[in-house]
């Protein structure tokens, strides 16, 4: 039986609201909620009462897009199960959706097993799991029933990578009409990876090596392209569509203009396209090794257009696809060739606190961070009103957060099992103090306090479809 717990005096933020109220958590869910002060509030007791005075109190954090221990590139993600999702905690996230892998040749049930064991009893948080594609055949196309019945309802698919995940438009579209008669809701890597690759082979001929080299082949234009392409698939399979990692304007106005026209289509951005730009890959000495990402990132003139594309809602989530590779022995791998360095970001631990930021900074309401960072990616991926709130039967999934403690964030304080940080000696202002998840603080006051195998396994009901 878990510990009755009582948040008093906090400004409480979802969103739809922002109030003054105490929060009543009993047996690992939100039980009530009442005005600060109010008769019903006072005459609440618990085993333990948290002080908010001055503080948000939030929902914990939705990361629809993480990649613990993912092979790529002859290696693998530095963060296991067990230190990305404590370090998720760190940052105020609660729950998140990782990626479960088809290899090349293997059954869709084969590959999600191999990920329920790496996740087994490691995870600090609670996490769900999406499909990648690698293979669309009339086998692996009967299975995404059974996994959306499983609770697995978003499957991955590549229009880049050629050789690895790789799907042509005809495998594209059989898995949209599939998921249009299933529920499911298919995620797409939108760029021309076919084009990207011939770009690829002539900057190297040429002797362009350096990691900048990587954003320039990846040109915006092939992100919008493929963005386009995957919109017009998803209109004739009758099917959703989730397009991941956006980052390009271009990309963005594809979005726009189908949603302008109702279309159930959807998109996310990550921090790293919002504060990071072509200036970080051209750092010198092979330093901009450590920001090669795939969409990659932009010139800086491409954040204002991201910006205003999550104040209108034609960006709908912000996730961080965190994939953590170390500079040292990973990243290095594509000395001399930026296509063999290993593509990702760390991130998991920075997104609550970056977005938070964004508020500070005007560029968002407090509502819409929630909305954005909690419950858009919530609903997105059926796990909304369990995650993603604070209301009456929601689990006790809730962040205390201090808006007015500065910090510096720092690979020497971070807990992502990486050695560098994307947003070294960036200062921001607002920090994560106590974490409850399902009711059990796993931060307390700066402090560590959970502990592997707390994590549940959360099976997703379909998409409910955001405005």
């Amino acid at each position: 039986m878990s510990t009755r717990t009582l948040i008093r005096g906090g400004l409480v933020i979802t969103a739809a609201d922002e109030t003054h109220a105490d929060v009543l958590i009993e047996d690992g869910r939100i039980a009530a909620i009442a005005a600060h002060g109010s008769a019903v509030a006072q005459g609440w007791t618990a085993e333990r009462t948290l002080d908010a005075t001055d503080k948000y109190v939030i929902p914990g954090g939705v990361d629809a897009h993480t990649h613990m221990e993912l092979p790529f590139g002859g290696t693998f993600a530095s963060d296991t199960f067990e230190t990305g999702t404590r370090a998720a905690a760190w940052g105020g996230t609660t729950t998140i959706v990782d990626f479960a892998v088809q290899s090349r040749g293997q059954s869709l049930r084969a590959g999600l097993d191999a990920w329920y064991a790496k996740a087994d009893g490691q995870c600090a948080i609670d996490y769900g799991f999406h499909m990648i594609l690698s293979d669309v055949d009339a086998s692996s196309l009967k299975e995404m029933d059974l996994l959306v019945e499983e609770g697995i309802t978003s499957f991955k698919l590549f229009m880049a990578y050629p050789g690895v995940f790789y799907s042509d438009d005809g495998q594209i579209l059989r898995a949209m009409q599939r998921s249009a008669a299933n529920g499911g809701l298919i995620m797409m890597h939108a760029e021309n990876g076919i084009a990207i690759d011939v770009l690829v082979e002539q900057a190297l001929a040429r002797g362009e090596s350096d990691p900048r080299y990587h954003g320039e082949v990846r040109k915006a234009l092939l992100e919008a392209e493929a963005t386009h392409r995957a919109i017009q698939l998803a209109r004739v399979a009758g099917a959703p569509l989730y397009v991941v990692h956006v980052s390009a304007e271009e990309a963005l106005a594809e979005l726009a203009g189908a949603r302008d026209k109702g279309l159930p289509v959807f998109g996310e951005t990550c921090p790293q396209y919002l504060f990071l730009s072509t200036d970080n890959l051209a750092e010198p000495d092979f330093e901009g090794a450590k920001y090669v990402c795939s969409t990659p990132l932009r010139p800086k003139e491409h954040q204002a257009a991201l910006w205003r594309g999550l104040r209108t809602n034609d960006l709908q989530v912000v996730s961080t696809d965190h994939c953590p590779f170390c500079f040292t022995g990973q990243k290095e791998l594509g000395r001399g060739d930026f296509s063999k360095i290993p593509n990702g970001l760390p991130g998991v631990e920075n997104r609550m606190d970056l977005l938070h930021q964004a508020v500070v900074d005007g560029h968002l309401s407090r509502r819409r961070w929630i909305e954005i960072a909690c419950a858009s990616p919530a609903r997105m991926f059926g796990l909304y009103p369990k995650k993603g709130t604070i209301a009456p039967g929601a689990d006790a999934d809730v962040v205390i957060y201090d808006p007015h403690a500065e910090q510096v964030i720092s690979a020497e304080t971070h807990h992502m099992n990486v050695d560098y940080s994307a947003y070294e000696g960036r200062r921001v202002t607002g920090r994560v103090e106590t974490v409850l998840s399902r009711g059990e603080p796993v931060i307390h006051d700066r402090q560590f306090t959970g502990r592997a195998g707390h994590g549940c396994y959360v099976p997703r009901a379909t998409c409910q479809y955001l405005g």
